[in-house]
């Protein structure tokens, strides 16, 4: 059987005395797509800050392609292929868009006319090559959604972390980035995903992982997970008389 590409074991995440994490596990095989899902404050961020190296954390361990990565920097993880969005997107709003992915190729085209050239392929598959030469201020909510996710691919990763890259748009322009985000998925990379709208992460999912109060309570199919009683009760609460 094939080593998964990514395993978490028994992870915890603690600040002072909150627990955002609490001992949870999971494994990804190559070439999926695992929805990481839960309520408000449920730790799927912090679990992500773990997993790309933001946060170290206070108990368990992370494996990337069979080494250990728990205590590894963001920049060590990024060269070795792990590549994430941010929640909050935040470009260099003064350059260009094409600057903002060059800058990101960088990492592997040290030379600017290589980087400059590979940003144009990312601008290219990502479809933002016709903005290429405005400045990243100027795109709207799902142009500037669509860049974190360019300048992440710009990293050439194998393993992909998207935070809420379809949170805030309206139904047509989900639609385009869940194309995107399966066009991604068809070139081999593997995607852990957060996001809230549920008819997002159940179509694109091949399995999910449900985190509520920082602890795992559920793994399986969307159908399964769809189904567990624990996880409507951690969405709906408690039935009513």
């Amino acid at each position: 059987m094939a080593e998964p590409i990514l395993r978490v074991e028994r992870v915890s995440k603690a600040f002072g005395g909150l627990t955002a994490v609490n001992d949870v596990s999971f494994e990804m095989n190559r070439g999926e797509i695992l929805g990481l899902i839960g309520p408000n404050g449920a730790g799927k961020t912090t679990l992500f800050n773990v997993i790309s190296g933001y946060y170290r954390p206070t108990h368990g361990r992370v494996f990337f392609n069979g080494r250990d990565i728990s205590h590894k920097p963001p920049y060590y993880l990024a060269a070795r292929g792990i590549g994430r969005t941010f929640q909050v997107v935040k470009p260099f709003a003064g350059l260009t868009v094409l600057e903002n992915i060059t800058i990101a190729s960088f990492l592997k085209h040290p030379r600017r006319a290589q980087a400059e050239a590979h940003a144009w392929k990312v601008l290219e598959f990502t479809g933002l090559a016709d903005r290429a030469k405005i400045q990243a201020a100027s795109l709207t909510l799902a142009g500037r959604k669509r860049l974190e996710i360019s300048k992440a691919l710009a990293l050439e990763p194998t393993f992909l972390l998207l935070d809420e890259v379809v949170a805030g748009l309206n139904p047509t322009e989900a639609d385009r980035t869940i194309e995107l985000i399966l066009k991604v998925r068809d070139q081999g990379i593997t995607i852990l995903i957060v996001e809230h709208i549920m008819r997002v992460i159940m179509g694109i999912s091949d399995r999910l992982v449900v985190l509520n109060f920082g602890m795992k309570i559920a793994e399986g199919s969307p159908a399964q997970v769809a189904a567990d009683p624990g996880v409507i009760k951690a969405y709906l609460g408690e039935e009513q008389e």
